[in-house]
């Protein structure tokens, strides 16, 4: 195994090496009789770790080879990355670093965390490139709307409440400073990281499985994945993951898709939302008009290495609908899959670089319609990179730029599984 495993046993074999200096001989008897303890029991993949984390669960598969000891070592390791996460960027408890610059003075700047200051960056070029339809400062919209940690009753807020509230909004109320680690408010907005801190947590989760040395694993966090090496190295079968559905009461795989050194993010409008009068209001809000999104797109997923860039960008395309978000997909070279409403029936529909990346052969089997760039028609969107230009990255060390984001997959939204 890699350094951590190696480690491990190392740690072992020393340990075992002193008890026989001092207990001699009949150390090694006893040993030789009663076998290796519990610690060193060997595992038989897959093995599974799961539990609950943002209001949503995790699962964590490993195909390595592990003992007992060692799986309870990985174990303890990924629990604190996630930990960390929920420390830094929840909303729903009043200790996390998020909150504390939520009521931070305003137009004063806040040091904060490495990994904060990260997602701030990759919310701020999220929202540049799609035009504000990402965007972190919508927490009191979401709020207003009956979602999210100050949910009010399910009701349509007034008109007059609306508009007060969305003049508010806007990514440019919040800047980062990378280079000194830093970030202010210039209005009085709430900042909402739903949108991408649990990509952001997925990806930790990898990074740290990665750094043990672990080469075969999925992780699921709430339906956010990221999966490495193969889920039977022997037979070479890839990770599969499944696309939903997008039905009420369901929890069905639409799509089945191979998954190798990828990430997948998916949001979705149907798992959570309520209802008035018998009209359903979705739980994604659009930052542009501050209402849940009406359009007939159901759900969009964005395949990327990083799980957050994937969580981000997955609910700016939702939030656009259909021919918007197929222009993003095609100026910003993402793998996105869109599931769209057609009466009772629904269809799918993928990038060119969704197309190019799994292939046609694929594409064809999933019965997945295919949309050339030669499709859209008109101008691109205002401010808009030329089509095949690289994805948006960080922010230029030193510079204070607005940071951005939106509401996604809530508590409860399991729009992708994998095995």
């Amino acid at each position: 195994m890699k350094k951590m495993i190696g480690k491990l046993r190392h740690g072992r074999t020393a340990r075992w090496g002193r008890a026989l200096v001092v207990m001699g001989s009949l150390v090694g008897a006893v040993m030789g009789m009663t076998g290796c303890s519990e610690s060193d029991r060997p595992l038989e993949p897959p093995v599974r770790f799961e539990g609950d984390i943002f209001g949503t669960f995790y699962q964590v598969t490993i195909m390595d080879p592990l003992t007992q000891g060692e799986s309870l070592d990985l174990e303890a390791g990924f629990k604190a990355e996630l930990e960390d996460v929920d420390q830094a960027m929840s909303t729903y408890r009043d200790d996390s670093e998020l909150i504390a610059f939520n009521e931070a003075p305003l137009e004063e700047w806040q040091p904060l965390s490495n990994e904060l200051i990260e997602v701030l960056a990759i919310s701020q070029s999220v929202a540049e490139a799609s035009h504000g339809a990402f965007d972190i400062t919508v927490g009191d919209l979401v709020n207003l709307w009956s979602f999210g940690p100050g949910a009010r009753p399910e009701e349509v807020p007034a008109d007059d409440v609306l508009a007060e509230q969305l003049a508010q909004v806007g990514f440019d109320a919040v800047e980062v400073d990378t280079q000194n680690m830093q970030a202010r408010r210039t209005r009085d907005v709430f900042v909402d990281l739903s949108g991408v801190a649990k990509g952001h947590a997925t990806d930790r989760v990898a990074a740290y499985l990665d750094q043990q040395g672990i080469e075969h694993y999925l992780v699921n966090l709430g339906g956010d994945l990221i999966a490495r090496g193969l889920r039977d190295e022997e037979e070479q079968t890839p990770w599969r993951i499944g696309i939903e559905v997008p039905e009420d009461g369901q929890q069905r795989a639409q799509h089945i898709i191979p998954l190798e050194s990828m990430s997948v993010a998916t949001s979705g409008d149907y798992r959570h939302y309520f209802e008035v009068d018998g009209k359903r209001f979705s739980h994604t809000i659009d930052p542009r008009t501050g209402r849940p999104v009406t359009h007939q797109v159901a759900s969009t997923s964005v395949f990327h290495p990083s799980n957050a860039w994937a969580d981000a960008w997955a609910t700016a395309l939702l939030v656009v609908g259909e021919q918007d978000a197929m222009q993003m997909a095609i100026e910003n070279n993402l793998k996105a899959l869109l599931l769209v409403r057609e009466g009772d029936h629904w269809r799918s529909v993928a990038s060119p670089e969704f197309v190019n990346y799994f292939g046609e052969a694929l594409v064809e089997e999933l019965g997945i319609d295919q949309l050339p760039g030669s499709q859209l028609t008109g101008s691109p969107l205002p401010g808009s990179p030329l089509p095949g230009s690289p994805l948006p990255g960080s922010p230029l060390p030193g510079s204070p730029l607005p940071a951005s984001s939106l509401q996604t997959s809530m508590p409860g939204e399991q729009p992708v599984t994998g095995e």
